[in-house]
């Protein structure tokens, strides 16, 4: 059976001025390389044996220390795991949300934006999500795979791997920059 350690991408230009990037191409801040050498440290143990990320560089760059950090020579660009299309609301401000967003779903503190002109809608996340974990299962049978990738796609492939609805997901506790989710059948395991 295959092991996945979802990791979210450690704290990006974006993430520390509030802005919502969703498909926006951020480099890392001095933080999220930090944050990404700490989560590095925390995966030693596990036997790693391939990290998958999603192409955009805030991801790229949290795979590639991990990958340095613990001399891990396999890492694989995954459109899968790009983070939603966030449509008018990308580039805004978290505060923007309310103005912009015709739905909200308010959880753990954050505004999840349910109709808004061009972003990807929860529903079709969740068939990404589907999509990805149908892939990764076949394709790493018996082996422990590091999931680099963003909030919201994050919290759909647990949902999906736990044949949650997407809404029940996303009610899950909030996915933090460089926080480790352990996917487990009967508990998963947060960090």
């Amino acid at each position: 059976m295959i092991k996945i350690l979802l990791v979210r991408h450690g704290q990006d230009e974006d993430n520390a001025d509030g802005i919502l990037n969703g498909h926006r191409d951020m480099n890392l801040t001095k933080l999220g390389r930090e944050q990404a050498l700490i989560v590095a440290e925390k995966l030693k143990d596990d036997d790693i044996e391939i990290i998958l990320s999603s192409p955009l560089k805030r991801a790229q760059e949290t795979a590639n220390i991990i990958a340095d950090k613990l001399d891990i020579t396999k890492i694989q660009v995954e459109e899968l795991l790009k983070e939603r299309d966030f449509g008018i609301l990308t580039g805004k401000l978290f505060t923007d949300i309310p103005k912009l967003a015709k739905k909200i779903l308010p959880i753990d503190n954050v505004n999840y934006f349910i109709e808004v002109e061009g972003a990807e809608d929860f529903p079709a996340l969740y068939k990404r999500a589907q999509s990805f974990l149908e892939k990764v299962t076949q394709a790493y049978q018996n082996k422990v795979v590091v999931v680099v990738t963003h909030g919201d796609i994050g919290k759909i492939i647990r949902a999906a791997y736990h044949n949650w609805t997407w809404e029940e997901g996303l009610k899950t506790p909030r996915f933090e920059n460089t926080g480790i989710l352990h996917l487990k059948e009967k508990e998963d395991v947060v960090e």
